[in-house]
């Protein structure tokens, strides 16, 4: 039987989602795997049946990032956003808007990396326009696809660990 972290969605703000989760593995490697595009389409995939088969990425403050998720029957869902800031291997911080913007506008994600003992933990908290755009994206589904992918992340840290 195997056990995996738990992901916390808390709503510390009525405009806010935090997500947590702990990684096996230092925080350079789950930093890289945060922004890199060869890295990304290996396990930001979201719920069963999704793949992200465009990734691109201009990782400097200012530059602009660029998500796009292929699904079931031919479904797709764009994403696109500017690196506000960058502190290597601690914390990215970017704005992100969706292609159909059922989100009502831009949003502020901050990534914050902390290392404990080797492991560690992700937190992201997202900053919506609305506290309406906020519950919109807690009843999406997100949870359910944030919960995969970073199951996927967890077997390329470990693949990547292995090969270091």
């Amino acid at each position: 039987m195997t056990t995996t972290p738990a992901l916390s969605v808390t709503t510390p703000s009525e405009r806010e989602i935090r997500m947590t989760r702990i990684f096996d593995a230092p925080r350079a490697l789950v930093f890289e795997a945060m922004h890199r595009p060869e890295l990304l389409k290996r396990w930001l995939s979201g719920p069963p049946g999704w793949s992200l088969a465009e990734c691109e990425a201009d990782f400097r403050v200012g530059g602009a990032f660029r998500h796009l998720w292929h699904g079931p029957d031919g479904a797709e869902m764009g994403m696109g956003g500017v690196f506000r800031e960058i502190a290597a291997p601690e914390r990215i911080v970017r704005t992100e808007i969706f292609d159909q913007d059922w989100t009502g506008g831009e949003a502020l994600a901050t990534l914050v990396l902390s290392e404990r003992a080797g492991k560690t933990e992700l937190a992201v908290t997202v900053l919506y326009s609305s506290r309406e755009a906020r519950d919109g994206a807690l009843a999406s589904g997100m949870k359910d696809g944030v919960a995969a992918s970073y199951a996927n992340l967890d077997t390329l840290l470990a693949g990547t660990k292995r090969a270091a």
